[in-house]
């Protein structure tokens, strides 16, 4: 009998916690990104770089990016924290890179907007000896 009740109580902790998960919107729907995956290309290695991405609002509510997150410190983002993107409105986050890789590299950056959304941009490149 102690097994059974403890079952019980088991699966509905398990289907309250399933209950409560949080669901992410389709961010495809709110926001379209450019330059989601930059190439860099071949850089010196020690040059320092940097490229834009684009965001704008698809949707018929204002989002806010709250904040950008890097993978490393060799990234830098730049942005409005607390920016409010209006619909059909545009806002930008630079992503600098110090050059420091000597052959193929990858880096990503984590953007988090209002309503639980995120989204993951990258650049990639080679840094080549000058």
């Amino acid at each position: 009998m102690k097994s059974l009740l403890m079952a019980a109580f088991l699966m509905l902790g398990v289907l309250n916690l399933n209950a409560q998960a949080p669901t992410q919107a389709d961010i495809t729907k709110v926001l379209k990104f450019t330059n989601e995956n930059f190439d860099m290309g071949k850089i010196t290695t020690g040059k320092q770089t940097e490229f834009t991405v684009d965001i704008q609002n698809i949707s018929a509510a204002p989002i806010t990016l709250d904040n950008v997150m890097v993978g490393c410190g060799c990234t830098t983002p730049r942005y409005t924290k607390g920016e409010t993107i209006a619909p059909g409105g545009h806002a930008s986050v630079v992503l600098g890179f110090n050059g420091s890789a000597v052959g193929g590299f990858t880096k990503v950056a984590t953007l988090f907007f209002s309503g639980n959304l995120t989204k993951q941009v990258s650049f990639h490149g080679e840094g080549v000896q000058q």
